[in-house]
């Protein structure tokens, strides 16, 4: 994806992490995947504005690198930097042209990073850019739309997002429509790569140990909202983690 679409939301992208499903299954939930990380060099791809970037930084990363392929999200990224000085640097990069980097860095964390690919083999070039940019052994951690999301299920409106099916199913997998439930809405096409784009890609490039992780609500949101209200999310999750090892 070029990321104009992702240019024209800029800052306001930060909202995202206020609507249930973010700030109660995603935040939580993929901080503890990635766990400690004090004393460690970390790659945050797809970096946005800087919402990981600046948790890693806070929770003791010794050096943290933001790339995104949006200037906005970047621009945006380094005035918060610049308003509350962490010590992260950002910079505008695509990952499917990835630079080398001189160190390599001690883990990678992406977050819907492959949704916008143009087909399969830019995903792998993408995992092998991640993988040169990994110390040996290295963790690689992604968050991702489900791959085995059922689009008849019921609708995800309560939770701040809508998934629907555009009726096109590429290489890659089915396109979508994913709405964030902010004032304005914010609208955008994806095309969240199959399970088996994923595990082929991710191994081609050399990655093993794949493992794919459930995303579960917090307990935090059970006790705002109640165990009723998650059980749709509970029965169809929109939402998945896959870890894998350099």
């Amino acid at each position: 994806m070029s990321g104009q679409l992702y240019d024209e939301i800029g800052e306001s992208f930060e909202g995202f992490k206020t609507l249930p499903l973010a700030r109660h299954a995603e935040v939580p939930g993929f901080l503890a995947l990635v766990g400690d990380v004090r004393g460690r060099s970390i790659l945050d791809l797809a970096s946005g504005t800087g919402f990981y970037s600046r948790e890693f930084k806070r929770r003791g990363a010794s050096r943290v690198l933001g790339v995104d392929i949006s200037t906005a999200m970047v621009d945006a990224a380094r005035a918060l930097e610049d308003r509350d000085p962490l010590g992260v640097d950002y910079e505008v990069g695509d990952v499917a042209e990835l630079r080398s980097f001189e160190r390599p860095f001690d883990l990678a964390v992406a977050v819907q990073l492959f949704n916008y690919a143009q087909d399969v083999a830019t995903i792998e070039r993408m995992c092998r850019n991640i993988h040169r940019s990994l110390a040996p052994g290295a963790e690689f951690f992604a968050f991702a739309q489900h791959p085995d999301f059922r689009f008849g299920g019921p609708s995800l409106a309560k939770y701040g997002f809508l998934c629907e099916p555009l009726g096109e199913e590429t290489e890659i997998g089915p396109r979508v429509r994913i709405t964030a439930l902010l004032d304005p809405p914010i609208s955008f096409v994806a095309n969240p790569p199959s399970r088996r784009v994923y595990e082929s890609s991710l191994r081609a490039a050399g990655f093993d140990e794949l493992t794919w992780v459930p995303l579960e609500v917090s307990a935090g949101g059970v006790r705002e909202y109640g165990q009723e209200f998650w059980d749709d999310y509970a029965a169809n999750p929109p939402l998945t983690m896959l870890r894998c090892r350099a």
